[in-house]
């Protein structure tokens, strides 16, 4: 019997334990990936960056013609209440709005209400190797070109990083650099890469990939210290830097050591990654927004009733 998940979840209006919490089957973004979410870390008690996340995930909900049912300072609410809920100190958000029931069609115009989900929980991606480092490979499967899906609306619908990690997994590697069309390196399955060469630290533009809060933190943090350069480089260019890592929200910072069995660098975690995994761990757990103690508004009783689709 699999042990029940920590945390809590909101669906439209009303709170329940993982376990419990249910969706329609005719929800469209369980049909069709009709729907964006995000990834939010807290630590301490404190929301790393969410006014950041919710700003962007407002944006991802534009990029697909998706209108959210209840507006940011609603939703924050109900993001931190969640929280509150939860009685977690540590712990990982997934917040999600889908296009909502609709029938067996795509037209979204078949669904007239998008639903709220907002998952509280834990996760792990890489485990002990977080530290010593990951091996990596080069999906055959190129990163889904702008032309036929903008790659900042963080979207349901992640059938291509699957594959891709899919494929690691098949190799025996921990993850997958993805290239473009024009053979970019553009990100791994779920994050996004930096290399460091000769003491300039390069990461690839986000014209074909997703632009990261976590990428834009790291960026933030290594001006302080490091030249950066922001621009598209080839598979060849990581294969011969000193240093490479990815950084996502779920998996953090995460040194890369060997792609396609060729080491990177002295094959160990280089003295810039470390330094970035350092000063990224001390930021997340040391600001935030802070998940209240008492109950928070959730507004007027009607505000309430639009939750839960009244």
């Amino acid at each position: 019997m699999s042990p029940v998940p920590a945390g809590m979840v909101y669906v439209d209006g009303e709170f329940y334990a993982p376990d419990e919490a249910k969706i329609s089957v005719f929800d469209h973004g369980l049909l069709y990936g009709d729907g964006v979410f995000e990834g939010i870390r807290f630590y301490n008690r404190r929301i790393f960056k969410l006014d950041r996340h919710i700003e962007r995930m407002y944006e991802s909900a534009r990029l697909i013609g998706l209108t959210p049912p209840i507006p940011p300072e609603t939703f924050r609410s109900v993001v931190l209440e969640t929280c509150r809920r939860s009685g977690m100190s540590d712990g990982y958000l997934r917040p999600l709005f889908t296009r909502g029931k609709g029938d067996l069609g795509i037209d979204p115009r078949k669904s007239p209400r998008g639903s709220v989900i907002v998952i509280c929980s834990t996760i792990a991606l890489y485990g002990p190797k977080h530290e010593t480092g990951l091996k990596a490979v080069v999906s055959t499967f190129r990163r889904t070109p702008p032309v036929s899906v903008n790659p900042h609306a963080k979207t349901l619908n992640y059938i291509n990083n699957i594959l891709a990690r899919s494929e690691a997994n098949a190799r025996g590697a921990d993850e997958a650099f993805l290239l473009d069309l024009e053979a970019n390196v553009t990100e791994a399955s779920v994050d996004n890469v930096f290399v460091v060469r000769k003491g300039t630290v390069y990461t690839p533009t986000t014209r074909n990939c997703l632009e990261g809060v976590t990428r834009e933190t790291i960026l933030e943090l290594l001006r302080e210290h490091h030249p950066v350069k922001v621009q598209d480089f080839k598979l060849d260019f990581l294969l011969q830097s000193d240093e490479c890592f990815i950084c996502g929200t779920g998996g953090e910072v995460a040194p890369i050591i060997e792609v396609e069995g060729q080491p990177i660098g002295a094959g160990t975690p280089g003295p810039v990654t470390r330094e970035v995994v350092r000063r990224y761990s001390e930021l997340v757990r040391s600001v935030g927004t802070p998940i209240p103690t008492e109950p928070v508004d959730l507004g007027a009783p009607r505000a309430r009733a639009a939750l839960a689709g009244g």
